[in-house]
């Protein structure tokens, strides 16, 4: 019997997660994966850890060796860039990266996961020597290097997400001096709400980072490589620049070909399928249907792609899927110097972007009881919950300390993805015992804070 022909495009979460799939649920299947790069699978969220001497060894921040699936009888192909898809014969042209050579492939399913490229500003002085990227395995080689070099001692970071508050902190703890500069007005500020990126920042500055915000980055001075990095309003010395300022679709190859919105972001419908027969697209080149926001919105997070492709092989030989795919939360977490969070679904910022009013409540207690002395034990620990101030729906959710509780962030995004209430997550039954929590748990005291009862 013929093979059915399946091939992928992109091999990171997105294509490790739909092989794997495939695998565990048919047979007599020829699966294909194409990577335009040299390394199969970095991981680029664990490059602040390979940074920071944390890892066995850079080639393992991965997501898996191509021997796991080419054992199994998969094509493994890096170095192989999909340049084109010809949808009237089902095939896609793909570029040999090394020679330039072009072939083409047939298929009788096409999964998409084709991610997304950093951002170069779009500012003079970008070609410089020592202006990086905060993105894929060459990078964490050179950022590496110039971390371990001594002649690099100011350090500029553009960009306070999650990307750059890493790079920031990696510098930092590689002993540079540095600089965190970014548009928006606060460190964070598109994940947390101000009463968690005032501690963060303060934080941050505590740890001998320089964090300038509204800064009007205009251009990278020096003559072979960077010194300086210029603004509206001043000049910073710099050795090395790290560019952690967001990223855009790697969809150029697809305009004219699959349905594209004014961004650049693949449009696929509710089963996840693109304009194209037989054609699918996951991840951070898609926007996620939220299920707070009942909307799509754009959630790159590797969770969200290992979900959306989960469910296209689930349901892809199925002429119509029995069921929409059911959307995601959108969860994450970061530590920052010795503070941790987590965060889930909506906060002020998602929510004005999404068009959505809600309201959000911010509560401060210690992790145990007030008999247990303040201090290592014994921490301030922070929650933001954000809700539908009809319904009391909960939509979204936040914890901070310098204790580890980002285990919470998990309840939290169960919470929001079972559409809880206020009320119900103010009487849920948690376990107490004062050597880990409250009588109340940390959670249910948030919710009940967000109702106005008076403290316990």
């Amino acid at each position: 019997m013929e093979k059915t022909k399946v091939i992928i495009v992109g091999a990171s979460h997105g294509g490790h997660e739909s092989m794997r799939a495939l695998l565990d649920n048919y047979a007599n299947l020829d699966i294909t994966l194409f990577e335009a790069g040299d390394f199969v699978s970095f991981m680029s969220c664990g490059m602040e850890l390979f940074l920071e001497n944390q890892v066995t060894n850079v080639n393992d921040v991965r997501n898996f060796s191509p021997e796991q699936f080419t054992t199994q009888g998969v094509n493994i192909m890096n170095n192989h860039e999909v340049t084109k898809i010809n949808a009237d014969n089902k095939t896609v042209t793909v570029k040999e990266v090394t020679t330039g050579a072009t072939s083409e492939y047939a298929y009788d399913k096409l999964i998409l996961s084709s991610g997304v490229t950093p951002n170069n500003l779009p500012i003079p002085g970008t070609d410089l020597a020592n202006v990086y990227l905060m993105r894929g395995y060459d990078w964490a080689h050179k950022i590496k290097q110039q971390l371990d070099n001594p002649a690099i001692q100011n350090v500029t970071v553009i960009g306070a997400g999650y990307i750059g508050i890493e790079a920031a902190e990696a510098s930092r703890k590689a002993g540079k001096n540095v600089t965190l500069l970014d548009v928006i007005d606060r460190p964070l500020g598109i994940y947390l709400d101000p009463d968690m990126t005032d501690i963060i920042e303060k934080e941050l500055t505590n740890n001998g980072v320089q964090v300038v915000m509204k800064a009007d980055v205009q251009a990278f001075e020096g003559s072979d490589k960077v010194t300086s990095v210029k603004t509206a309003t001043a000049s910073y010395p710099t050795d090395l620049v790290i560019q952690a300022a967001g990223v855009k679709p790697n969809t150029k190859w697809l305009d004219g070909i699959v349905e594209l919105d004014s961004k650049g972001f693949i449009k696929n419908d509710e089963y996840l399928r693109t304009n194209l027969k037989d054609v699918y697209a996951i991840g951070d080149a898609t926007l996620a249907y939220s299920i707070p926001a009942q909307q799509k919105m754009p959630i790159a997070l590797a969770t969200v792609v290992r979900r959306e492709a989960r469910y296209v092989v689930e349901h892809l030989f199925e002429k119509t899927p029995t069921v929409p795919f059911k959307g995601v939360v959108g969860s994450s977490a970061l530590s920052v110097f010795d503070y941790h969070f987590a965060a889930s679904g909506l906060n002020q910022t998602t929510a004005k972007r999404a068009g959505l009013n809600i309201k959000t409540s911010f509560y401060e207690d210690t992790l145990r009881p007030t008999y247990v002395p303040a201090g290592a034990d014994n921490p301030k620990v922070y929650v933001q919950l954000a809700f539908n101030p009809q319904t009391h729906q909960i939509l979204g959710g936040a914890v901070l300390s310098t204790y580890d509780i980002t285990a919470q962030g998990n309840v939290l995004a169960l919470a929001v993805s079972q559409k809880m209430t206020l009320e119900e997550l103010a009487d849920t039954d948690f376990f107490f015992q004062p050597g880990f929590d409250r009588q109340w748990s940390l959670l249910n005291l948030a919710a009940q804070n967000a109702l106005g009862e008076s403290k316990f």
